[in-house]
């Protein structure tokens, strides 16, 4: 059995580790400093302080005002309220167009809808994971309130061409939400030069706590709160600010925009000796999606005659955290939505596995899993061939 010591963590698109420096700057506003930013006090204003600047940290990070920047509970949250908020704009725009590969945030949320009446369409993807933009165009009429797409795939790390279909949705007249949760800190951009009316974000992914995000709502555009009650978050989010994640997820930002050059060189490096080290060591490994327009730091590898969760459970007790792509509900292996949307047939999908790397893996992380998964691979090979 492996030890914390020993762990070889693979999985940094589930969660990642907090950094040490975000530990640091939250632990003061978990104990002596506990006030109620809304408090008229100083006491309390001085949280509220600390609020504005990890406002202003996040602003920086995304490149937007940081009036822009909406704190909420995760980025499921930040989904949810930019889809209702689209939705409560125009009576008459009830549509909403979007993919079959999205996070189950989005794409949960858009099937309720669809039950209670209003009208989705569901855009396919082709076997890379990429959208034609032609059928985005087309999907688009004057009945559509919002169009989300998300920028980075979860389980491939396929990136969509997210500032022409912006270009697009804001050519057509509708609103466009993103849902950046795995891009934010991994590739550079600025939402003051994009035509993104909404984005969604989650601290837990960029070495932050969990509980805690950001939607970005671009100051043009007319929003109604998700949640109501009191007159926090300027009257755009009721409750009271879970100020020490907060103040958390300012640092996590500050620190990401530092290290983000870092993720295009350090962390993409050890991404592509693993994959080409895997590619080179087990016959019969394919990447799933687009090997060029991913995120620096993922990779979806199809095991040719394994089942994943065979593969889960001894890489696990061997110490090595990845994912499976494909989920497990109520005791059935169910292949990936994703990998299914990209024509995949259910074998590739089941023997998926994605492996996304962070800035606190290291070389010898890497050297340490090709070791150990060729090994498992063949293995569970063998045990498929003699049952």
């Amino acid at each position: 059995m492996s030890t914390a010591s020993d762990l070889i963590y693979l999985d940094n698109n589930a969660t990642t580790r907090v950094d040490p420096a975000v530990v640091e700057e939250m632990l003061p506003w978990l104990s002596e400093n506990y006030g109620n930013p809304s408090s008229g006090y100083r006491f309390g204003q001085k949280v509220n302080a600390a609020l504005e600047t990890a406002r202003e940290r996040v602003a920086a990070l995304i490149g937007s005002e940081p009036g822009e920047v909406l704190f909420t509970s995760c980025g499921t949250e930040s989904t949810n309220a930019a889809i209702h908020s689209a939705l409560a704009m125009d009576r008459d725009r009830q549509h909403i167009v979007t993919t079959r590969v999205e996070h189950s945030a989005t794409l949960k949320t858009c099937e309720l809808l669809a039950k209670r009446g209003h009208p989705v369409t569901w855009l396919g993807v082709n076997s890379d994971g990429q959208i034609d933009l032609g059928e985005l165009e087309r999907a688009i009429t004057d009945e559509t309130a919002l169009v989300s797409i998300m920028w980075a795939n979860n389980e491939t790390g396929v990136t969509f061409p997210i500032e022409k279909i912006a270009d697009i949705v804001r050519e057509k007249g509708a609103v466009f939400h993103t849902d950046a949760v795995q891009t934010v800190g991994k590739i550079p951009f600025a939402l003051r030069d994009m035509k993104v009316n909404f984005l969604s974000l989650s601290g837990h992914k960029l070495h932050a706590p969990k509980g805690v995000g950001v939607l970005y709502v671009n100051r043009r555009l007319k929003f109604t709160p998700f949640l109501t009650g009191g007159g926090q978050e300027g009257g755009r989010r009721a409750g009271t600010e879970n100020t020490a994640s907060i103040i958390a997820l300012g640092k996590a930002c500050e620190i990401a925009a530092q290290q983000i050059a870092h993720e295009a060189t350090h962390v993409k490096k050890l991404r592509g000796d693993f994959e080409n080290g895997i590619l080179a060591r087990v016959e019969g490994v394919r990447i799933n999606g687009d090997p060029v327009n991913r995120l620096p730091n993922t990779t979806s590898l199809a095991f040719g005659g394994v089942e994943s969760e065979a593969m889960l459970m001894l890489l696990d007790q061997r110490g090595i955290c990845c994912s499976a792509g494909s989920a497990c509900t109520t005791g059935q292996h169910e292949p990936s939505h994703v990998l299914r949307a990209m024509g995949y047939d259910d074998t590739r999908a089941r023997g998926s596995l994605r492996f996304s790397f962070g800035r606190f893996n290291t070389p010898a992380d890497v050297a340490r899993a090709l070791e150990i998964i060729p090994e498992i691979a063949e293995k569970v090979r063998r045990v498929a061939a003699a049952a």
